[in-house]
């Protein structure tokens, strides 16, 4: 039953929870990491880490896509960022972080916005999209509700292997100036799978799962230290809660199609390895990643972190902030794998919830979605 409270005469609010409020029960059987596996399968495509790299400019260019692809994640193009728009990324990011530096996060939010102003280049585009397919590694692009169907027929023909489609917050059909879109027909038309969000009801989630879409985003990749939906919108609902609630839309949906498997992907709050053991044991089956990532070397934005919503062009969601001096910065298999000399759970991410799964005695993710948890006080 909900747990639902009255916030005044005649208005009542559903309690819901973040990944801090609650913990995992430990259970009587134990078993040794080794033992313990992180591979899932998205459609036909196999990861063996459920890690997705958030969408954005700060993190994914092609080159860290295939490394991310190569250790067993999988990372996302933004295919309306900056690889999409201007051929010296790299001198625009450093740009960007030097404003930033000098002029504060208000001025680096001006300028990412001056920088998504200019018109795209599919050729560009393409280009980044061969790049990541000629190393071998799992191509995924993401796009917006808005163009959807303006770009997809370029990326499909450029090869790419998933498309997501992301938004702050999606619904099964887009409503713009021109023809509505409608996820069930764009989809039932495409030939590469889709991943959409994000969410953060039961409603939502199963009513994205009935489109046809192989994963379904939780969460708007909220982050520490910025703004987010919340404090912009006023929208939100905190990952536990939101997590549990597409889970379970997904096993509704599993009795309602007779077996149809619907990935759950949480993106938000999930800063150390706890949260994302916590992500999972909601019933996430991967977690799309922002923050953590932006520790490693590989990374275009020098340590600086910022969530695609942040290019906005008159209402940015999210702040363009430094979380790792060049001195702090490590190799990616580091923050993926370790070793760690950080007690507090920012490196050596797959460790953590290899440990964490086998702390409680489970082998594998869909195994450990069961494992109890407790609400703290």
């Amino acid at each position: 039953m909900r747990d639902m409270v009255e916030i005044g005469m005649g208005r009542t609010a559903r309690r819901t929870y973040e990944l801090d409020d609650i913990d995992i029960v430990p259970s009587r059987r134990t078993r040794s990491s080794k033992q313990v596996s992180l591979s899932w399968q998205l459609d036909a495509y196999r990861f063996e880490i459920p890690f997705l790299a958030h969408p954005t400019d700060a993190l994914v260019s092609p080159e860290f896509a295939i490394e991310l692809g190569k250790a067993g994640g999988l990372g996302v193009i933004n295919g309306e960022g900056l690889w999409a728009r201007h051929a010296d990324v790299a001198a625009k990011i450093q740009q960007l972080t030097e404003v930033g530096e000098k002029e504060g996060t208000e001025a680096a939010v001006a300028l990412l916005q001056q920088l998504h102003a200019a018109p795209m280049q599919p050729d560009l585009l393409a280009a980044a999209v061969a790049q990541v397919r000629a190393a071998g590694v799992t191509t995924a692009v993401r796009v917006s509700p808005q163009n959807a169907r303006a770009l997809t027929p370029a990326l499909v023909q450029a090869g790419i292997d998933l498309l997501v489609v992301h938004g702050t917050i999606i619904s099964a059909e887009h409503v713009g100036d021109g023809e509505p879109l409608n996820m069930k027909t764009f989809i039932a038309e495409l030939d590469v799978p889709v991943v959409a969000g994000g969410v953060s009801d039961h409603r939502t989630a199963l009513h994205l799962m009935r489109t046809g879409a192989a994963g379904v985003i939780v969460g708007y990749g909220s982050m520490q230290g910025a703004t987010t939906t919340g404090e912009v919108l006023g929208i939100g609902v905190p990952m536990a809660t939101a997590i549990a609630d597409a889970a379970a839309a997904r096993r509704d949906y599993l009795d309602e199609t007779g077996g149809r498997y619907v990935h759950v992907i949480a993106d938000g709050e999930t800063l150390t390895s706890g949260h994302i053991a916590k992500a999972i044991a909601c019933g996430a089956d991967a977690v799309m990643l922002g923050v953590p990532l932006a520790m490693a070397r590989e990374t275009p934005g020098n340590g600086w972190y910022w969530p695609s919503a942040a290019a906005h062009p008159s209402v940015p969601r999210g702040a363009v902030l430094p979380y790792a001096v060049e001195e702090e910065r490590v190799p990616l298999d580091q923050v993926l794998y370790g070793p760690s000399n950080d007690p507090f759970g920012s490196l050596n991410l797959v460790g953590g919830l290899r440990r964490s799964m086998a702390k409680t005695g489970y082998s594998d993710l869909k195994e450990f979605q069961k494992v109890g948890l407790n609400v703290r006080a």
